[in-house]
C-alpha cells in the first residue's frame, strides 16, 4: 500500500508540479536585473493557492522568500518592510556555503579531506591527547563526525577548553557547530586569507552575490541581502558552474558534497542536508528516524537549513530553487524544523492541477498519514497488539496508545517524535509534524 501511495505522488512531482522544464538554466548578471517568469500564466499556478502560501509565509513571520524555476523569478515576496536590499543572517544555513568553500579550496590545492585539522589550527585546539586530536580531519569536520563532545558545555565554543573527545572520529553524528565554525580557520590557515577574502574571491564576485561572515559571539555568521542567497542556491543548482563558468569545478567533491557522506546519517552531505534518503537524525539526539527528513517534498532536494527557519532549497529535477528568511516559524530549532513539511505542502498545491493522496512516510510498510497532521493521524502498517508512545523533541512523553489513530487536539503546532512497539519488541521511531 505504501508503494500505490507514494508513487503517485513522485509522478505528479514530476510531471504536473513543474512541467515546463527549461532547457537550459538563466543566470542573472550582476546587479539587480533578473529575468522573471509568471507563475500563472507561465506556470499554471493558481492565484488562490499563491495567496494561501503568501498568507502562510506571512503568518509565519518570514521576510523574504524567493522561488526560482530554471534560474528565472517566480516569485518575491517580502513582509514587515524588508526589500531586495535588506540584510540578515543565515544562521547554519551558511554551513552549506562554507561546505562549497572547502571545496574550492582543495580544487585550488590549498588543502586535502583527510588533512589532520591540526595541519592549519596547530596542536592544541581541543582539550584531547596529541594522538587522538591528530585523529580529526577536515572530513570529520564536514560530516559532523568529529567525536567531540556536543553536550560539553557550550556547542558553540571553540576554545579548546570546550572540545572533549568522546568518540572515534567517524563513529558518532552529532550536529555540533564549533567544529563546524572551526573550518573558517582552516581556510585561513590553508589559504593565507580571510574567510571573507577568499569568498569574495573565489564564489561571490563570480557569481554576482554579496555578503560577508561576522563574528557573532563564538561563531561566524553569514550575513546577506535575499537575492545573493538565491545566487547561492543558483550556482548549487548549476552544480557548481555559473553561467559557463566554473566556481566549484571539482565534480567529485560537489556529488560528495550533496549525497550522504556517512553512514550514520543517511541524510546528511558536507553539511547539506539530504531529502529522499529513508533515514535521519537530528540535532540533539542520538535517535534515527526512519523517514524523509521533509515528507512532502521531492525527494532530490538538498538544503541549506538555519536556526529560525533560514532556509536554501535546491531541487534540481525541477529546476528548483526556493529561499527563505525571517524568524522562526515555530519552536527554535537549529536546523529542521516544523516549517519545513507544511511549507513544502502549499508549495505541491500551487499548480491548478495536483493530487489529492496525503503525504506519506513510512518504515518497512509503517507510515502515517497524514503528515503533517491536525485533528488526528493514522498509523498506517500498524500490527495488531502494537502501542505507540508521542514525545515532544525534548523528551517528554505526550501521549500513550494502543489503537493505530492519534488524535492531536490540544497538541502545540511543532514536530513530535511517535515510537510504535510490537508485540515482538520491535521499536520503529516516526517523526509526526503537527500543524
Amino acid at each position: 500500500m505504501c508503494c500505490r501511495l507514494l508513487l503517485p505522488i513522485v509522478v505528479l512531482w514530476s510531471c504536473l508540479l513543474f512541467q515546463s522544464q527549461a532547457q537550459s538554466l538563466y543566470f542573472p548578471p550582476p546587479g539587480n536585473d533578473w529575468e522573471t517568469i509568471d507563475p500563472i500564466a507561465d506556470l499554471n499556478w493558481c492565484p488562490d493557492q499563491l495567496d494561501t502560501l503568501k498568507t502562510f509565509l506571512d503568518e509565519k513571520d518570514t521576510k523574504a522568500f524567493i522561488i526560482l524555476k530554471g534560474g528565472r523569478i517566480a516569485v518575491e515576496w517580502y513582509f514587515d518592510g524588508f526589500t531586495q536590499d535588506s540584510l540578515w543572517y543565515w544562521a547554519s544555513a551558511g554551513k552549506s556555503l562554507t561546505a562549497t568553500l572547502v571545496g574550492i579550496a582543495r580544487q585550488e590545492g590549498y588543502l586535502g579531506l583527510d588533512d589532520p585539522t591540526t595541519d592549519y589550527l596547530g596542536n592544541g585546539w581541543t582539550s584531547c591527547s596529541m594522538t587522538d586530536e591528530e585523529k580529526i580531519t577536515i572530513r570529520h569536520q564536514l560530516t559532523m563526525t568529529s567525536g567531540l563532545d556536543d553536550k560539553a558545555g557550550d556547542a558553540d565554543c571553540t576554545d579548546p577548553t570546550c572540545l572533549e573527545c568522546l568518540a572515534d572520529p567517524g563513529t558518532r553524528w552529532a550536529y555540533h557547530n564549533a567544529p563546524y565554525t572551526l573550518l573558517d580557520q582552516v581556510i585561513a590557515g590553508a589559504t593565507g586569507t580571510s574567510i571573507n577574502s577568499f569568498y569574495n574571491t573565489y564564489l561571490g564576485s563570480k557569481i554576482g552575490a554579496g555578503g560577508l561572515y561576522l563574528k557573532v559571539d563564538y561563531n561566524n555568521v553569514f550575513f546577506s541581502r535575499p537575492r545573493d542567497m538565491a545566487r547561492f542556491g543558483l550556482l548549487i543548482q548549476g552544480k557548481g558552474t555559473w553561467d559557463g563558468v566554473p566556481v566549484l569545478s571539482d565534480t567529485a567533491y560537489f556529488q560528495q558534497m550533496v549525497n550522504t557522506s556517512q553512514d550514520l546519517n543517511k541524510s546528511y552531505g558536507y553539511l547539506w542536508w539530504l531529502n529522499g534518503k529513508g533515514q535521519h537524525m537530528i540535532p540533539g539526539l542520538q535517535l534515527k528516524f526512519n523517514q524523509d527528513i521533509i515528507p512532502t517534498a521531492p525527494d532530490d532536494l538538498i538544503a541549506a537549513l538555519g536556526k529560525n527557519d533560514q532556509k536554501v532549497y535546491v531541487v534540481p529535477s525541477q529546476d528548483l530553487v526556493v529561499i527563505r528568511m525571517g524568524n522562526s516559524a515555530g519552536p527554535v530549532l537549529p536546523a529542521l524544523s516544523s516549517f519545513d513539511s507544511p511549507l513544502w505542502e502549499r508549495i505541491g498545491q500551487l499548480p491548478c492541477t495536483t493530487s489529492t493522496l496525503p503525504p506519506a512516510t513510512s518504515d518497512g510498510g509503517m507510515f502515517l498519514v497524514p503528515n503533517p497532521a491536525a485533528g488526528s493521524v493514522q498509523i498506517a502498517g500498524y500490527e495488531e497488539g502494537s502501542s505507540w508512545q508521542l514525545f515532544s523533541l525534548l523528551g517528554m512523553e505526550v501521549s500513550s496508545g494502543t489503537l493505530d489513530m492519534l488524535q492531536l487536539s490540544g497538541l502545540a503546532s511543532g514536530t513530535y517524535l511517535l515510537q510504535v512497539r510490537s508485540e515482538s519488541g520491535k521499536t520503529t521511531m516516526l517523526r509526526l509534524q503537527v500543524r
